[in-house]
């Protein structure tokens, strides 16, 4: 039987939006469970809820400004 497809979504400058419930297997093997019905996965590794993204990438000054 096929598993039910997520979806996820990518978002410039952003986090990875995935569908939940979902489990995220972080580097080093932690699996860490959301029951979200959307989660959002940091990319930019500044969050304090690494896998979780909690805005961080929001404070970075950009160079073009």
């Amino acid at each position: 039987m096929a598993k039910p497809t997520r979806q996820v979504s990518l978002e410039l400058d952003g986090p990875v939006l995935v569908e939940g419930p979902v489990d995220l297997r972080t580097p080093d093997g932690k699996v860490v469970h959301s029951d979200r019905f959307m989660v959002a996965v940091c990319t930019c590794k500044r969050s304090k809820t690494f896998p979780l993204c909690d805005t961080s990438h929001r404070r970075k000054v950009r160079d073009d400004q």
